[in-house]
């Protein structure tokens, strides 16, 4: 056979396969649909880092220093960024949990990944939690508001309120999301419905995503 016809046997083949609705690559529709979704929201938390840095480097009044602003005493000299190193370690540490969660998913050990999918939506509320404290003071202590700011450039509350605040309703809406696994997980639901517990993995990938954001938001934010 020669080279062309060979190419067009093949070119046939490839036809025929998608023509015949088979699937194409080996992948759940939950993970794809999943995938997709991460995929956009990289775009738009991609959209307002980007324009964070564009603000930062373009306003002509003094940026705060993060260092200051996001200092805590615990009655003695303020430490500076106490409370997001904490928020940090809390939310590397879900993915942890959250990583063997998917392991005992697969193992089928659904009363390990219970609770730790529990325990991964207890440091998610924890982390939450600790961005009201900081946003509370923020506002009441420092009078750092979305349209003005006290301390310097005025752009700072607009940037800081707006992606923190994006990032912190999708853990909040991570922990909701994987408190409602965790307990279809133990109810056997998915053992009687799919007959595996690839959902957990699923909730892994949004929940490990998360995380990852807010490495960047870390980065940008309070180490700049």
């Amino acid at each position: 056979m020669s080279e062309a016809n060979a190419l067009a046997v093949g070119t046939e083949g490839v036809v025929e396969d998608f023509a015949a609705d088979k699937q194409a690559f080996h992948m759940p529709w939950g993970k794809a649909m999943m995938w997709i979704f991460l995929l956009s929201d990289t775009f738009i938390f991609g959209s307002f880092l980007t324009g964070y840095m564009k603000v930062r480097m373009s306003v002509t009044d003094e940026w705060p220093n993060p260092s200051e602003v996001f200092a805590l005493s615990f009655g003695g000299d303020p430490i500076p960024l106490i409370l997001i190193a904490i928020m940090t370690f809390i939310l590397i540490s879900s993915s942890g949990t959250m990583a063997m969660a998917v392991n005992m998913g697969y193992r089928g050990d659904k009363n390990k990944a219970f609770w730790l999918m529990m325990a991964t939506a207890a440091f998610g509320a924890m982390f939450v939690g600790m961005q009201a404290f900081e946003w509370t003071k923020l506002i009441v202590d420092e009078g750092v508001r979305p349209w003005g700011n006290p301390m310097g450039a005025a752009q700072f509350g607009a940037t800081f309120f707006m992606i923190t605040g994006f990032h912190g309703l999708h853990v909040s809406a991570g922990v909701i999301y994987l408190i409602v696994v965790a307990l279809r997980v133990k109810s056997g639901f998915y053992e009687r419905t799919r007959g595996n517990y690839e959902m957990v993995e699923i909730a892994g990938l949004y929940w490990h995503f998360v995380d990852l954001v807010w490495v960047f938001i870390f980065a940008f934010f309070y180490l700049w």
